[in-house]
């Protein structure tokens, strides 16, 4: 093989790396498994895009050789030729069955030697090497040390965020080192990260929030190029939108069809935040008056056989629709099929009408693109991607998806100003062609990896050290009414020691407020999102960096609750007024008590002589919360430490009120801060293991951190 020096301008040859699934060059197997999906049409389509360009010379898509008779014999073929300099090289990989992922890892080596083989069988060196996903990072950087090739890295999804979405599955840790391998797929990504000297990524939030739980997190080393979109899939309208049978369908909600339409589309998942858009729409007789409301929820049959998240979102969308009486002004289709994604994009666009996505999250947002390549405005949370799609295209307008007034305006001032319109629409079309097409995907890629080849962009490395551990094993948890938050200046200062530890410490906040409310809060006072937030007194636990929902916490405080059942008993009870509807939830009755006439253990014994089991939380003199028997603030914490894997004995937990009390209690490190709900947590001042600080807000927390010592031990793998 020859060793070339690299010439400028010289074509490139580029060997890409997708190790799993079904690849082949045509009739992608797409959705086939949890293997054969946006992974693979991104690596083939990548590949594809860079072989349409005059200054890359060959484009080797290197993947396993499978040979079962399950599958096609197209992906036995050790040779595929895509176009005329792109083709796919199949070698061996262990098992030539047709095996998932997580089985590969010890046949990743013998993939690795037959990759070596056949790239030294080759007349010329490759300039560079991109591994898709873990595995193939764990075989890029073994050929990138063999070749001396520069690495690139993509990781599509990452083991830290997968293991926390199976734990708040309700997957046991076990299990997922049985099912998943994780520990030795995070092995192999801070392998990567150490050796890759670029690594792409869709976000900058990716960067922020993901790879940055990493040890070999090197961001200087990070570029953002968001994928690319298909400009013969998503486009303009044609004129014949309103002739297709998704167009009928939605005549069969509307009285007046021709209105703008407001289109939403995601899946109905509570982090959509798709009730509040209604209700904001409800809430406006002027944006009724302007437009339809198109809610596009996924596909489903009978509402009361699906998932139970599932099942209750569309509940609320249609008790919500019924609560403000928008029958006729709101099409809610039960089916559609997934090439009539674009056309609803169209017809939106026909109509001079707006896509909102009122998302809580949104770490990219493909919907938003989509929409925009078909000439349709977008509106969408001030969250993630969003952000940075309408930066890049000045197509629309960032909302906070918890303020309904403000999203009602900007949704009627988007439908209602034509010339306004017509600018986002052009200047959104435009934006896609520049920024999120394969053409300009295939720019941005080039412009980040010829430096590389050329030796013209200098490479720098931090100087990076491991943890012990392949987890986080310390956790800090406050409160945030009088405790995280309530003075600005020691609250900075504490969230600034909790970013420099990140990659050692869990932050979790645990909260009575509602999750909208609790968001709202964060969004406020510009907290960052924590890692685990205990929302609800207790009742509901979600996970970073997507707000993930523990679903498995739920089914498991369901148990002997009966919500009808206490409402009745407690209707007549004197000194308590049910608080407004907001502060309501599944799994959390909220009071407003007058001490002075009710008393609390009166309260409890008459539930107990009812039979029911259940938590009465106190809090801030004025509260009273009636949970379900499992349920509360330290039951979730303890539940989150099981889950996440660090032991109490290492968790800081600070706290304010009567809510707060079973969280500091136990084998925790608890610290009370000096607040005037002193007397709700008098009964732990005898306790050794809890810290009553002098001072207020955070600085009482950063007091009992220095009384504990709280970060010994993590100081000298941080500054490694």
């Amino acid at each position: 093989m020859k060793n070339e020096a690299v010439e400028s301008g010289k074509p490139l040859h580029i060997v890409l790396i997708s190790v799993h699934g079904l690849m082949r060059g045509v009739d992608l197997e797409l959705g086939r498994d949890a293997d054969t999906g946006g992974q693979t049409k991104y690596v083939v389509e990548l590949a594809r895009a860079l072989g349409e360009r005059p200054d890359v010379g060959k484009v080797t898509l290197l993947t396993r050789c499978v040979q079962d008779s399950q599958v096609s014999s197209d992906y036995a073929k050790p040779f595929e030729p895509v176009s005329e300099k792109v083709s796919i090289v199949r070698v061996e990989c262990g098992e030539q069955k047709y095996l998932r992922k997580e089985m590969l890892w010890d046949s990743l080596e013998n993939f690795s030697d037959n990759a070596l083989a056949y790239l030294k069988s080759q007349e010329h060196h490759p300039d560079i090497i991109h591994s898709h996903y873990a595995d193939a990072g764990h075989v890029g950087a073994r050929l990138s040390h063999q070749l001396g090739i520069p690495l690139v890295h993509t990781g599509h999804s990452l083991g830290r965020s997968k293991r926390k979405r199976l734990l708040a599955g309700g997957t046991k840790r076990s299990e997922i080192e049985a099912v998943y391998n994780i520990s030795r797929r995070i092995e192999a990504e801070e392998t990567t990260l150490g050796v890759a000297e670029r690594v792409i990524t869709s976000t900058q939030q990716e960067i922020d929030q993901q790879y940055s739980l990493y040890d070999y997190y090197q961001p200087e080393q990070m570029r953002v190029i968001p994928p690319g979109t298909d400009l013969k899939k998503f486009f303009p309208p044609r004129g014949d939108e309103k002739r297709s049978d998704i167009a009928l369908e939605l005549k069969r909600f509307l009285k007046q069809p021709n209105k703008p339409i407001i289109l939403a589309l995601s899946r109905p998942d509570p982090k959509k935040n798709i009730v509040s858009l209604i209700e904001a729409y409800g809430e406006s007789p002027r944006l009724q008056e302007a437009a339809n409301l198109v809610i596009v929820a996924g596909n489903r049959g009978d509402i009361h056989d699906m998932e139970d998240a599932s099942r209750i979102v569309l509940n609320e969308i249609l008790l919500a629709i019924d609560k403000y009486d928008l029958y006729g002004k709101v099409a809610y289709p039960k089916h559609h099929k997934a090439e009539e994604v674009s056309v609803l994009y169209r017809l939106a666009t026909a109509s001079r009408g707006v896509f909102i996505n009122p998302a809580l999250t949104e770490p990219f947002g493909l919907t938003l693109i989509e929409a925009t390549a078909c000439g349709l405005p977008v509106v969408a949370t001030e969250d993630g991607g969003p952000t940075e799609i309408i930066r890049n295209c000045q197509n629309g307008y960032l909302i906070n998806p918890l303020d309904k007034a403000a999203m009602a305006e900007t949704l009627l001032d988007t439908v209602t100003n034509k010339a306004k319109w017509m600018r986002l629409a052009s200047n959104g079309i435009q934006g896609i062609c520049r920024h999120y097409s394969w053409s300009a995907h295939v720019d941005k890629y080039l412009s980040v990896i010829r430096p590389l080849v050329e030796k013209t962009e200098p490479l720098s490395r931090m100087n990076l050290g491991r943890r012990q551990a392949m987890f986080r094993e310390r956790a800090i948890f406050a409160s945030l009414d009088l405790n995280l938050i309530g003075d600005y200046k020691s609250m900075h200062k504490l969230l600034q020691a909790l970013h420099g530890h990140r990659k050692s410490i869990i932050f979790g906040i645990a909260t009575g407020r509602r999750l909208d409310d609790a968001l709202n809060t964060l969004r406020q006072y510009n907290i960052p999102q924590p890692d685990v937030l205990i929302s609800g007194q207790g009742t509901e636990i979600h996970y970073a960096p997507n707000l993930t929902r523990d679903a498995v916490w739920e089914r498991h405080i369901n148990h002997l609750w009966n919500p009808q059942e206490v409402r009745e008993i407690l209707k007549e009870m004197p000194g308590l007024v049910m608080q407004p509807k907001s502060h309501q939830s599944a799994f959390k009755i909220s009071y407003f008590i007058d001490p002075e006439v009710a008393d609390i253990q009166e309260i409890r014994q008459t539930l107990l002589r009812n039979e029911q089991a259940v938590n009465t939380i106190f809090s801030f003199g004025q509260f009273l919360d009636v949970l379900p028997v499992r349920a509360s603030k330290g039951l979730a914490l303890r539940w989150c430490a099981e889950q996440l894997g660090f032991p109490l004995e290492n968790t800081l937990v600070s706290g304010v009120t009567g809510a707060d009390a079973d969280m500091l209690r136990g084998n925790t490190l608890g610290v009370v801060v000096d607040n005037r709900h002193l007397t709700e947590l008098s009964g732990l001042s005898n306790i050794e293991k809890i810290y009553f600080a002098n001072k207020q807000y955070a600085g009482g927390i950063l007091e009992a951190m220095g009384h504990y010592n709280f970060f010994a031990g993590t100081q000298k793998m941080e500054e490694a």
